[in-house]
């Protein structure tokens, strides 16, 4: 006699293992989601798609006109930079290879790892950064919490424009340094907002650019009415040209949620694990697989930590920075796993950078902390005065860092190799060809300005 999956026409066989497949799934505490759909996307014009895919990876945003968006969100590299820790500002060269400019060498690397950007324009995010500090809420005027507070301005059109003004700010990712150009200058002395400040001197920028003129009347009329064009309008474009081109909802998961194609049997066991005892899912849920919330799961801190130029500490104590409660000590949002095989290293320092590496530290959680090694991170050399990793581990709070993991309410179990391994495999499942080949649109030639495009 014939086993099941012969029997019946392809759409039977198909809807037969889906059925089987799925009976001790549907038993599992946590539920396997429900497939991506359109209604989970904005729907942004292709004009101003296109118009924010040259301001991503145009170099004028910077203030010494060096770095693109793209530079550290490269599809190369999965849409961040292959590196644990990013060199922004200082910085030539792309990915791995990036290093130190010694004419303009940079004062440190910055602080966490350059975040993944797959399916960012989703409804479903509704906080960014790894410690949340750009999230909905409906309490201010502007409709987000951001590091600005009460001085936030108006104009954004969603939360991911709200985070894509952020970068521009920091001067050790674009801004550069004291004194290097005007929009430094401006950043230092505190003027961001109004028609003084950093926003609206980089604003002008792309104002007096002709072709880019055009583009920004043609896609917000009012701009050729006589508006001005604002950094909102900058950011609000990029913004749509990241939730097009980034929208990752085609990997072989996806079509499986969808019931249009099977997993293989490695894929298939790790998705029984990731739902079931390895409870992946209790923070990985949803399609997105991320709950959006903040867990301290023991991730070893290298780096500069967040800490002030005058301060000797190496920590970065996560969501903590951002409510000022304890109990969100060394707590990081949830990353998303989509195209997670992709976007190495791993952790919000970006300290490991194999998967299964990470996989069997993050079950350890933090007990293991003593053991790790920074040749487990990808990190170019650098002559900088803080050292990569701590020398005194009570600079990195290595110990209360273990003890923050000990304290959340998530049992992580033991696997086994082979278990990790079929975990692996279904975590390849997620894995996007769309991802793989750098996004849906790729990267332009040239940009308005004239300046070099990091291809």
């Amino acid at each position: 006699m014939r086993p099941y999956w012969f029997w019946g026409n392809n759409k039977m066989r198909l809807f037969l293992h889906l059925l089987i497949s799925l009976l001790p799934t549907a038993l599992l505490a946590q539920a396997v989601p429900g497939p991506l759909t359109d209604a989970d996307f904005p729907e942004p014009a292709i004009e101003e798609v296109e118009l924010g895919r040259l301001l991503f990876w145009d170099a004028e945003l910077s203030g010494n006109r060096n770095i693109s968006c793209g530079t550290c969100h490269h599809p190369r590299f999965g849409s961040s930079d292959g590196l644990s820790l990013g060199i922004g500002e200082g910085g030539v060269g792309l990915g791995p290879e990036r290093r130190p400019d010694p004419e303009n060498y940079p004062e440190q690397r910055i602080p966490r790892n350059s975040p993944a950007l797959w399916n960012v324009g989703a409804t479903g995010f509704t906080v960014l950064f790894a410690d949340g500090r750009i999230e909905h809420d409906q309490a201010r005027p502007s409709g987000f919490r951001t590091p600005l507070e009460d001085e936030m301005v108006e104009g954004f059109n969603s939360l991911l424009a709200a985070q894509t003004m952020f970068p521009v700010l920091s001067q050790d990712e674009m801004a550069g340094h004291y004194n290097e150009n005007d929009i430094s200058r401006l950043v230092r002395s505190g003027r961001i907002t109004g028609a003084d400040g950093a926003w609206a001197a980089i604003a002008a920028r792309i104002a007096a650019i002709p072709e880019y003129r055009d583009m920004f009347h043609a896609v917000y009329p009012e701009t050729a009415d006589g508006r001005a064009i604002t950094f909102a309008d900058i950011s609000n474009a990029i913004a749509a040209y990241m939730a097009f081109d980034f929208r990752s909802d085609t990997s072989a998961f996806d079509e499986y949620l969808r019931g249009e194609s099977l997993l293989d049997r490695a894929a298939l066991a790790g998705m029984e694990l990731f739902y079931g005892k390895a409870e992946c899912a209790v923070c990985h849920s949803g399609p997105l697989l991320t709950d959006m919330s903040f867990h301290a799961m023991g991730d070893a801190q290298i780096g500069p930590g967040k800490a002030e130029r005058f301060e000797s500490h190496q920590r970065d104590t996560g969501r903590a920075r951002v409510t000022n409660q304890t109990v969100h000590t060394y707590s990081f949002r949830t990353p998303s796993l989509r195209n997670v095989t992709l976007t190495a290293p791993y952790g919000h320092a970006g300290a490991i950078a194999d998967l299964k590496t990470y996989i069997s530290t993050h079950v350890a959680r933090g007990n293991d902390l003593e053991m790790y090694r920074l040749e487990n991170a990808v990190l170019p050399r650098m002559k900088i005065s803080k050292p990569d990793f701590a020398p005194d581990p009570s600079a990195a709070d290595f110990r209360a860092i273990s003890v923050a993991a000990s304290k959340t309410r998530i049992v992580s179990p033991n696997l086994t190799d082979s278990e990790i391994d079929d975990i692996l495999a279904f975590l390849k499942s997620l894995e996007d060809p769309i991802a793989r080949d750098g996004g849906r649109m790729g990267i332009p030639e040239k940009v308005p300005s004239g300046l070099p495009v990091d291809h």
